[in-house]
């Protein structure tokens, strides 16, 4: 979830069709925080390496899930978790002549009925940036040799990387995930994520 996300795509040059479609559907239900160019161009790519399923956390209005189907190859399905319901039926409806994309209603740990997943994106819950928000289970949601994204960090310029003044433990787990060879992609000077694999069986 970014914030002005949606606004982001006033200069943002040519895009897939899906995603002007769930373009549309946001900015007509006022709903901002669509995940920025920056991030679903990488969403995108990465989409392009899964071979079975792709799952994605916040569906929100569609849009970062319609960078995900752009990428995907044929063959590959793609799950989206959304809680609110009214978002969770606008963003189906964006999908509702792509039969390889399926949105489900309900709190994100719904992902874990569909996984594991060859590519795994957490933006509306399972990041384990809150209170209350557990991080995901990638030794249960990933394929060996998948990928996690965790997006919507501020840039890290120090070590420990901070937020609010204080060590940003979220991010330090997921860069020292034991299980995953993890890094950070700065995608714009106030915006980064963090890229995971998970480690192959002897890795």
């Amino acid at each position: 979830m970014s914030f002005s996300g949606t606004d982001s795509y006033a200069t943002a040059g040519p895009l897939p069709p899906l995603v002007r479609r769930a373009l549309a559907a946001s900015r007509a239900h006022g709903f901002p925080y669509s995940c920025r160019p920056e991030q679903g161009r990488l969403l995108y790519a990465l989409a392009g390496g899964a071979r079975g399923a792709v799952g994605e956390t916040g569906s929100g209005c569609g849009v970062g899930l319609a960078w995900l189907a752009s990428g995907a190859g044929d063959g590959v399905r793609l799950v989206s978790v959304e809680r609110d319901p009214e978002r969770a039926r606008l963003a189906a409806q964006v999908f509702a002549d792509q039969p390889q994309v399926r949105v489900l209603t309900g709190d994100w740990r719904r992902i874990e009925e569909e996984g594991p997943y060859d590519l795994l994106v957490l933006d509306g819950g399972g990041q384990g940036k809150t209170e209350g928000d557990r991080a995901a289970d990638v030794e249960l949601l990933l394929t060996p040799g998948g990928t996690v994204v965790v997006d919507d960090f501020t840039p890290a310029t120090t070590w420990p990387p901070l937020h609010d003044g204080r060590p940003d433990l979220a991010r330090m787990s997921w860069l020292g995930h034991p299980a995953l060879r993890s890094t950070e992609l700065r995608l714009a000077p106030d915006l980064s994520t963090i890229v995971g694999v998970r480690r192959l069986p002897g890795a």
